[in-house]
């Protein structure tokens, strides 16, 4: 019985990333949305994109990053400090890309074909993205790691996609290698899994061994996954490949095929 249920939710987990939602559903109110605070148990997630605490502005950590992997254009002279104008344009159209993002999770009003658009960028570009401070920057230097809020997903070959409707938020602790995703309505209460992580490179391979039912006030149900081991998760469960990772944003992979990107937020007393 564990066995079964186990499959189902890894099953649904791979849909995740793949999913065609549906930006007018009236199913669920504005607090499930980006600029609304979500009220579950007196708290609330805050996101850092938003207006209150953020002016969007150009990514220094983005730029040191890709430009540290991309070639540039050599100067007359090797004394002679590189300028903006030497950055080669493949750098350029990606820092524009992160930008675009960024705007899409702060406001939601950017189009759709501009979002994949620049998810496309940053997917063709990964290669050149040095990954070696992802897996600190999405989960922290300790526990409890750090939270994300989902904001748009697209389809196989990054063709498809919408804003994600509902307040979905995962949790990643780098220390303790463990992950929470968890699906938010409001007062009506919440779904999370939590399991463990293995990193490798830019994969993060991941195995939920705990779903958490929450109906308004009443008590969590909790109910065992059944796979409590000491095997660590492999690609031949559900993972992440992860594109790019900042203080901001992230971008990956599901092993569906689907690219979708994150916000970085917090949970905060309501």
């Amino acid at each position: 019985m564990a066995s079964s249920s186990s499959s189902s939710v890894v099953m649904n987990m791979n849909k995740l990333l793949s999913y065609n939602c549906n930006t007018n559903s009236q199913a669920f109110s504005q607090k499930t949305r980006f600029h609304s605070p979500l009220n579950i148990n007196q708290q609330h997630y805050s996101t850092r994109l938003s207006s209150e605490t953020l002016s969007l502005k150009p990514n220094k950590l983005a730029g040191a990053i890709l430009q540290k992997h991309l070639p540039r254009c050599t100067t007359a002279s090797a004394t002679t400090p590189p300028t903006t104008d030497d950055v080669p344009d493949a750098t350029k159209e990606v820092e524009e890309s992160i930008k675009v993002l960024k705007k899409a999770a702060k406001t939601r009003k950017v189009e759709k074909q501009e979002v994949l658009a620049a998810l496309g960028v940053i997917k063709k570009a990964n290669k050149d993205i040095d990954p070696s401070n992802f897996l600190d920057t999405l989960g922290g230097t300790q526990s409890p790691g750090n939270t994300w809020m989902l904001i748009f997903t697209s389809k196989d070959k990054i063709k498809q996609g919408s804003y994600f409707p509902i307040t979905a938020v995962q949790r990643f602790d780098a220390a303790g290698k463990r992950i929470e995703n968890g699906v938010y309505l409001g007062p009506l209460g919440c779904l999370t899994f939590e399991g463990k992580f293995s990193w490798k490179k830019r994969i993060l391979a991941f195995t939920f061994e705990l779903l958490k039912i929450k109906i308004g006030p009443l008590p969590p149900l909790k109910i065992n996954l059944g796979t409590q081991d000491d095997k660590e998760p492999s690609t031949k469960d559900p993972f992440f490949i992860w594109f790019y990772v900042d203080e901001e944003i992230a971008v990956a992979q599901g092993r569906g095929g689907g690219t979708a990107f994150w916000c970085r937020c917090r949970r905060v007393a309501a």
